[in-house]
């Protein structure tokens, strides 16, 4: 089976979209917790604080994927998309259309 690089690369680019659309929707929600003590109590700023959290590692792991995204596309870009970065391989086909950003062989993603 044969990859359709244009099909994946429309893949990756929608993800892509996809990622900095939910980065923009977010980004009104990154304000500091407030721990004013009179006015929220104890488990409120916990809560909000938990919340802010959870946020911000949201974002990291979008920011992550972007990076991702973009490594497969310099990769189709250089002629070297579908091949293990660990072992130099094949990727199997169904593996990268699954996900088109992966970088390691099945065997070699098993190993470490």
């Amino acid at each position: 089976m044969a990859l359709d690089l244009e099909a994946i690369r429309a893949k990756l680019l929608a993800r892509r979209e996809e990622l900095l659309a939910e980065d923009r929707i977010s980004s009104g929600g990154r304000a500091p917790v407030t721990l004013d003590q009179d006015s929220v109590g104890r488990l409120s700023r916990i809560d909000a604080m938990q919340l802010q959290e959870m946020a911000l590692a949201q974002a990291r792991r979008r920011k992550s994927e972007r990076g991702a995204i973009d490594t497969a596309l310099q990769r189709i870009e250089d002629g070297e998309y579908g091949y293990c970065l660990k072992c130099g391989e094949d990727i199997a086909p169904a593996r990268l259309e699954n996900s088109p950003s992966v970088t390691t062989c099945i065997a070699c993603a098993n190993e470490g």
